[in-house]
Order: C-alpha cells, then structure tokens, then sequence
C-alpha cells in the first residue's frame, strides 16, 4: 500500500457508517471474519477499527430496523486496503476456512475480494498493486475485472491471519447513483474528483493520481429511490480534506451550484444528487 494516496495531499474516504438489523450479530461478523477490533461500543451502536485509534467502520442498529432495500440508491461496497498481497493471501486463506460465500477479481491495478455481511451490505478487501504498475493513457486508469489467480494469492503468504494490520485504511467506496450525469457534476466540479476511468454504467474518481476513491454506477437503474433512513445500508461517508483551503473551496463551489450545505462542529454536511451523505472532514 502506497501512503500517499491517503496523505494530506489528496482527498480520501475516512470512515463509512452502516445501518445493520442485529448489532450483535454483525459485531460477531465484522470481529471474526473480517477482524476488525472495537473502538467504541453502546446499545445500538459500535465503531470499529484497524489501528486502535482511527475509526474505519461504524455499524448502527436503528430503531425498528428493516433489511436491505433492492434497487435503491446507496452502498454497493466499501472497500478495506490491506498494506499488502502477504496480507490479502492470508485472508483468502482466513475466509476459506470459515467457509464464506466470497468473489474474486483481479482489476489488473489491484486484486480484490468481495463478499457481504449478515444484512447483505457489501464489502471489497484488496491490496493494491505497486502504482509503477498502472497504465495511464489521456487521463484515464487503465482497470478491468479478470479471473483473480487464486493459487498464485495463495502461496504469497503462509501466515496464520490475526485481523487487520494496523495500516489499513478505507481505500474507497463504491455507491449506486441515480444519475451519472448530476453524479460526476456533483463529484467532478463540485469535489474536485478527477474521473479516471468510465466503465458500462459507471464511473470512479480519484484524487491524486489514485486509481479510486470513489465508485459511481448506475446497476440498479436510472433514478433509484433513495432507500429508507432505517434500513440496512449507508448512512454516510466522510471524505478527508488536506487543508481547510481546499475544503472551503469545494463547499464554496457546491453552494454556487445550489446544493444545501449543513454544518455540524467540525464538518460540512452534504447529500449527492442520488441522497448518499458525505461528511466533508479535515485531516488531523
């Protein structure tokens, strides 16, 4: 994993914040499987953590809560960054054994994992191939979904796994949108994200020379509903700035194309066109 995709010079995802329907059961899942560790924990609510100290992942269990709503606007997955393919190896290996339902591409600048927790909110594990390795051409990344070679995974690393390291970081997240065209308007001219790559149905943008931070498609169809405020799924994201300069410049240009902006202590609060809420933070 190379740290400057997620240094004070670019813009990243920080944390992503999750309804689920049984906190327990999720908690159970989110510790075992994936090996997150708790940071903080109440009745109805646990953030979750690689390093001890940066929240990665918060599981919320509303009042009255509902399954997974199909063909909505919201999180189609976020995705966990692991420092490096010994590290990827030994999860493959990890989930194997604990029999999960698990996907597996190679998008030629990163190898991946997909798999869903007990609600169905889906995640992506993945480490990152060297950026050396990446094809440019005009602007545009050069990505794909190919078969992942499992055995070559496999026998990178022979090592037990023992959760997260403590370098993990959210390395992007992908949502369904409503509408690419207000999408990467909002994203592009109101954000500052570069669209790096255009795919059937979508596109992803990054800050940085990043292959993505931020995934945007169009799968469960043009003008998805936004699901219900109780059900399993996103309830927001943050984006982390590298200085309030730029902050403000991105806020500034959101309010001139007339896009509600709520201010809560020390973030900017702001719906998409498609309703997915972004937390607009600084880094510490």
């Amino acid at each position: 994993m190379e740290k400057k995709f997620f240094e004070k010079r670019t813009t990243y995802v920080g944390e992503v914040n999750i309804n689920v329907t049984d906190l327990d059961q999720a908690l159970s899942f989110y510790q075992h499987v994936i090996g997150f560790n708790i940071l903080e924990q109440t009745d109805r609510k646990a953030v979750l953590t690689a390093d001890g100290k940066t929240p990665l992942l918060t599981l919320v269990q509303p009042a009255a809560p509902l399954p997974k709503e199909e063909r909505t606007s919201g999180l189609f997955h976020f995705a966990i960054l692991l420092p490096s393919r010994a590290d990827l190896s030994s999860f493959l290996r990890h989930i194997a054994k604990a029999g999960a339902r698990l996907g597996a591409s190679d998008h030629l600048v990163s190898e991946a994992l997909y798999l869903n927790d007990p609600d169905g909110n889906g995640i992506e594990v993945y480490h990152d191939r060297p950026s050396s390795e990446w094809s440019w051409s005009n602007g545009q990344v050069t990505m794909s979904t190919e078969p992942l070679d499992a055995d070559s995974l496999l026998a990178e690393s022979d090592q037990e796994w023992k959760g997260l390291p403590e370098e993990t970081v959210m390395g992007h997240i992908h949502l369904h949108v409503a509408n690419l065209k207000s999408t990467e308007k909002f994203y592009a001219d109101g954000l500052g994200f570069q669209v790096v790559t255009n795919y059937p149905g979508a596109l992803f943008t990054s800050t940085g020379g990043y292959h993505h931070h931020i995934g945007l498609n169009i799968w469960n169809g043009e003008n998805a509903p936004v699901p219900s405020d109780n059900s399993a799924g996103l309830n927001w994201y943050s984006l982390i700035f590298p200085d309030n300069e730029s902050r403000e410049e991105k806020v500034n240009n959101l309010e001139r194309a007339g896009v509600s902006i709520q201010q809560e202590n020390n973030a900017y609060i702001v719906n998409d066109p498609s309703g997915n809420e972004i937390h607009l933070l600084l880094a510490d």
